[in-house]
């Protein structure tokens, strides 16, 4: 059961922060934004260890050895982290039988934890506030993160589907469960 919640939140946090990353591609792509900078988030986690959660910018706060490395670490750890507390809430049933209501309010939810967390420990300000372009910033999150949600959602469309096809492994429960699951698979077979 924890083995499963915790290889779910991999394959699905690992999913939904990808999808996140092409759409910043895409975005790159057709109308020139920059790319996140992942380094500067490394290098900001990296000071939180020390003890400084604030900063006035983080791109003047002294770097760190490995600093892009550690920030796309932080960014897909925080994504595993946000899948999990996704199927935590929405219950394990979600992973097989998923819909994307859970999903986008999760997406939605997430949005704050940049406006009220990273941002203004960045040295960004409140959703954005201190920089030349919050409205801009903000859309941006607004749309981004249901595209995480989204993500998320595929990503377990695609571990549910998987998960159905593959052949019990018998040797690892008992007969009696493997009889009433290969029972069931048959009964609900022969009524369609």
């Amino acid at each position: 059961m924890v083995l499963d919640f915790l290889w779910q939140s991999l394959i699905i946090g690992i999913g939904g922060t990808a999808a996140m990353d092409l759409w910043a591609l895409v975005l790159t792509g057709i109308f020139g934004l920059p790319l996140p900078n992942w380094g500067l988030v490394g290098r900001w986690f990296a000071h939180l260890a020390r003890g400084t959660f604030f900063h006035k910018d983080i791109a003047e706060a002294q770097a760190v050895p490995n600093e892009t490395a550690l920030g796309w670490f932080a960014h897909y750890a925080t994504g595993i982290i946000y899948a999990g507390t996704l199927i935590f809430f929405a219950g394990p049933a979600w992973v097989s039988n998923p819909t994307f209501l859970p999903a986008w309010i999760l997406g939605l939810v997430t949005v704050a934890a940049g406006w009220f967390i990273l941002q203004p420990g960045m040295g960004a300000g409140w959703a954005a506030s201190l920089r030349p372009n919050p409205m801009l910033i903000r859309a941006l999150n607004i749309i981004s993160h249901p595209v995480f949600a989204a993500g998320l959602f595929g990503t377990a469309l695609i571990v549910s589907n998987v998960s159905a096809g593959l052949p019990i492994d018998s040797v690892s429960m008992d007969h009696g469960a493997a009889f009433d699951i290969a029972y069931a698979r048959e009964t609900v077979l022969s009524e369609r």
